[in-house]
């Protein structure tokens, strides 16, 4: 069946988690890029999904975070757009089974949309479109546009998947709290999001990053009141803290499982684990989902 198919038949996926901690686990320095391992060190990626696939997740996402021309740029390889992405996709479906899928990885450009900054709408668009269609002409099952903090960059790259690509495509914003409530940098709280994210033709929606699990559920109930889509939360393994120079993720697999089932209880259908998160998290979290 397809990734459609199982949702509209009631059944309840499972995520991954990290990929950045892991690489940087594996040995990605500060200011290596992360999408250059697609190619550099393509079996270390692997090894990766792998893990994740068989600790019981259903769906795994390329290692192409920052896989835009403006980002790649940044590491003087924005001619790698395609080459990257391409690899990336390569990569996760090597490791994948039957009824597993790949979901390729969009995160923000970095830039600001005018007004507040000196990007137009047809420039994110076209920025996205190259990155997309490398993701789905490689076979990307679904595209996940994720992390997102400005609601019409995650429209420029909802737009850019849905005119472009067959492709399923999953949207996720990060909200912060505060004296207010949950909002993301650019003040658009999560009720406004989900309805915004909806109508620009998102198949699936919700947050990652940005909170533990006990913020998420927050964040997720409020979504859930304002829309009809599927929903998807990817937690942090907790409020990061900082121990010396290291960032640390406190919750322990088994705890981190446990705060999430209020969203299983309020009917999120995918559900997965961001930063700090491992395969030995995604193990608990697929039992739960499973269970």
């Amino acid at each position: 069946m397809t990734i459609m198919e199982r949702l509209k038949s009631g059944e309840k996926l499972v995520f991954d988690g990290a990929m950045g901690t892991m690489l940087q686990a594996k040995g990605l320095g500060v200011g290596d890029c992360p999408e250059e391992w697609n190619v550099s060190h393509a079996d270390v990626v692997r090894q990766i999904h792998e893990a994740y696939f068989h600790c019981g997740c259903d769906i795994v996402e390329t290692n192409t975070f920052g896989g835009n021309r403006i980002k790649l740029s940044r590491f003087g390889l924005g001619d790698r757009v395609a080459s990257f992405n391409r690899a990336a996709v390569q990569n996760a479906h090597s490791a994948a089974a039957k009824n597993q899928f790949v979901a390729g990885s969009v995160g923000p450009t970095g830039e600001f949309l005018e007004p507040y900054g000196s990007v137009t709408y047809a420039q994110m668009l076209e920025v996205f479109r190259e990155q997309i269609l490398a993701l789905a002409e490689a076979g990307a099952d679904i595209i996940c546009v994720e992390t997102m903090s400005d609601v019409k960059e995650a429209q420029a790259a909802i737009e850019a998947a849905r005119e472009n690509t067959p492709c399923v495509v999953f949207a996720s914003m990060t909200f912060n709290r505060d004296k207010r409530g949950y909002h993301t940098l650019m003040g658009t709280d999560p009720a406004t999001a989900a309805r915004a994210l909806e109508q620009a033709g998102a198949h699936l929606i919700g947050s990652n990053c940005g909170a533990g699990p006990d913020q998420m559920v927050d964040i997720l109930r409020e979504m859930s009141e304002a829309t009809q889509s599927y929903l998807l939360a990817k937690p942090n393994a907790g409020l990061p803290v900082l121990e010396g120079t290291k960032t640390i993720y406190p919750e322990k697999p088994a705890e981190l499982a446990q705060k999430m089932q209020p969203l299983l209880d309020m009917g999120v259908r995918v559900l997965g684990g961001c930063c700090g998160t491992t395969p030995d998290h995604l193990r608990e979290i697929a039992k739960l989902v499973k269970a």
